[in-house]
């Protein structure tokens, strides 16, 4: 895709590593400055950072918030702001809990909801008021299957992910009318993931490889016969590029939708 995002910012929460750097490395490949945020530091920052610099954004600076406080989000928020204005809010800061309801903790559901949901509406509160100001602005949210339909064991995160299906939709009619076709419109969309291959899903392929003999392998064949019809994962890289083609001025319209990325779980 061309350099349609030279002189924008974009920013990705969680985009240390996994979903979200592929998706900040796409995002720089148009030309974007990236704002960095996540839990890693250090060594692994600045490794983050190199791999951003070298898919080609304008420029690169790592952020970070405890995504569970929202004084520190608003905090991140204004020092990103105060770099650069916010022309691509990408929210993909999450966690996982694979847990029955019964045995679900206090904390468990309070982490959860915190990151998945409540730290997505701390940044789009923010954010979205400027972008309608400038008349475009992109806002992304990484959902998930489970914010389109329900699994045994993750009543936070489905609740987290439902919620964060349900409060993009809300964005998308407040600001739809923002903007022009001409300078891109405001849009809010949530992509909706089923098995990526990233370490999140990895105490799932531990439970179901205990369960069938220990065999990761066939672990893995037992988890996507399960769900996934197209028998395969997608690679974070694969949500990356549907990330960058909604940043694009012909995608003003494309706004309110949770799209899947599925393999056909939701159709079936």
């Amino acid at each position: 895709m061309e350099q349609l995002l030279v002189g924008r910012t974009a920013l990705v929460t969680g985009s240390g590593q996994g979903i979200g750097l592929a998706i900040a490395q796409a995002l720089a490949s148009a030309g974007a400055r990236i704002a960095v945020h996540g839990p890693v530091a250090g060594e692994a920052a600045n490794d983050a950072i190199r791999l951003i610099r070298d898919s080609g954004a304008g420029d690169v600076r790592f952020f970070a918030a405890d995504m569970r406080d929202p004084s520190a989000i608003d905090r991140m928020i204004d020092e990103v702001t105060g770099w650069h204005p916010i022309d691509v809010l990408v929210n993909n800061a999450g966690i996982q809990h694979t847990v029955s309801l019964a045995e679900a903790t206090r904390q468990i559901w309070d982490d959860v909801i915190a990151i998945n949901l409540s730290g997505a509406f701390h940044t789009m509160r923010k954010v979205l008021p400027g972008m309608a100001e400038r008349g475009y602005g992109r806002v992304i949210n990484i959902a998930s299957v489970h914010g389109l339909v329900a699994s045994i064991h993750k009543a936070p995160y489905v609740a987290a992910k439902f919620g964060l299906v349900g409060m993009s939709r809300v964005a998308a009619l407040e600001y739809a009318s923002s903007g022009t076709r001409k300078s891109g419109g405001v849009t809010v969309n949530c992509i909706c993931p089923g098995f990526i291959e990233t370490p999140l899903i990895e105490p799932q392929i531990e439970t179901r490889a205990a369960q069938i003999g220990g065999d990761r392998s066939a672990a893995i064949a037992d988890l996507l016969g399960e769900k996934q019809p197209s028998l395969r994962m997608a690679m974070p890289e694969d949500v990356g590029s549907l990330v960058l083609w909604l940043t694009h001025p012909a995608a003003h319209n494309v706004t309110g939708a949770a799209i899947p990325m599925d393999g056909g779980w939701t159709s079936q």
